[in-house]
């Protein structure tokens, strides 16, 4: 199949039965081929991958599905997935959009109402990715356990296993495991989480409301998606001083803030190398010491 009849065939598969008037690829990240494709009906993205990993493309629907369900923020549209040929598939609506002035507050309220929105435990019921990495989910009462076991652990696993966990970086983290009640609370609810928010993981729409895409979602600690916003910036000060009008941080989030960036930190690791190692053993060295 050439490109354009996979493009059809995946507007087939959602009830579009109407010729493509035009399509066009666009940036969607480095994981997808991406696609502004209109037909006689209307206009979708549609995000494609040749031999996705089992449950990829429909662990993002959920995650978008559920984000919907809370009502706090915005989402695209998702029309379904499908497979055909070898491709996998994700049709979503079109958004575009200019940011105005009230963007940035919108946004930070938005996200203080997701995080609002409390699950019955940490975790999820089904398993996630985050980038193209397995996330392996589950429900747990304390997020202590979740954080470390579900969220930490495997990631510091992996990073051996690719080559990446040199003997001090081992030793230093298992220090930090043992340690880790001093700083990860369990007092702490579970609220949902979009679990992947960067500044490129949300987008302005119609009138410039925002709009979250790409998400790894589970339930776990807000504040654990607040450090992740600060990581590699990306999100101006409007956005957090509306975010706390409604959800304010604890007077300890400052102090764990660089342990619940390890995790992200952990995972560019194992996409992206030894590039950020140095990150990492900043982290391990403030917690776990020599």
């Amino acid at each position: 199949m050439n490109r354009e009849t996979i493009l059809q065939e995946a507007l087939r598969s959602i009830g579009d039965d109407s010729r493509i008037r035009h399509w066009r690829r666009v940036s969607g990240g480095d994981i997808n081929d991406a696609y502004r494709v209109q037909s006689d009906k209307q206009t979708y993205f549609i995000k494609m991958q040749r031999f996705p990993p089992a449950g990829f493309f429909a662990a993002e629907q959920v995650g978008l599905e559920l984000i919907k369900q809370a009502n706090a923020i915005r989402v695209p549209g998702v029309f379904g997935t499908g497979e055909a040929d070898g491709y996998g598939w994700l049709v979503l609506e079109w958004v575009e959009g200019t940011e105005t002035a009230q963007t940035a507050e919108q946004l930070g309220r938005g996200l203080a109402r997701l995080h609002h929105c409390r699950g019955p435990a940490f975790g999820l019921d089904r398993n996630t990715y985050i980038g193209m990495l397995p996330q392996r989910n589950g429900w747990y009462g304390r997020w202590l356990d979740y954080y470390r076991d579900v969220r930490l652990v495997p990631q510091m696993k992996r990073a051996a296993a690719n080559g990446l966990l040199s003997a001090k970086r081992q030793t230093r983290f298992e220090r930090l495991l043992e340690r880790l009640d001093q700083w990860i609370p369990n007092d702490c609810f579970p609220s949902l989480l979009h679990g992947d928010l960067w500044g490129g993981n949300w987008l302005p729409g119609p009138g410039g409301v925002p709009y979250l895409i790409d998400p790894s979602v589970f339930y776990g600690h807000y504040e654990l998606e607040i450090a992740f916003t600060e990581l590699f910036g990306g999100f101006p000060p409007q956005f957090y001083a509306s975010y706390q009008e409604l959800m304010p941080l604890s007077s300890e989030y400052h102090e764990r803030k660089p342990l619940y960036q390890l995790f992200y930190l952990l995972v560019h690791l194992n996409l992206f190398g030894e590039a950020y190692g140095t990150a990492v053993d900043r982290v391990l060295e403030r917690y776990a010491g020599e």
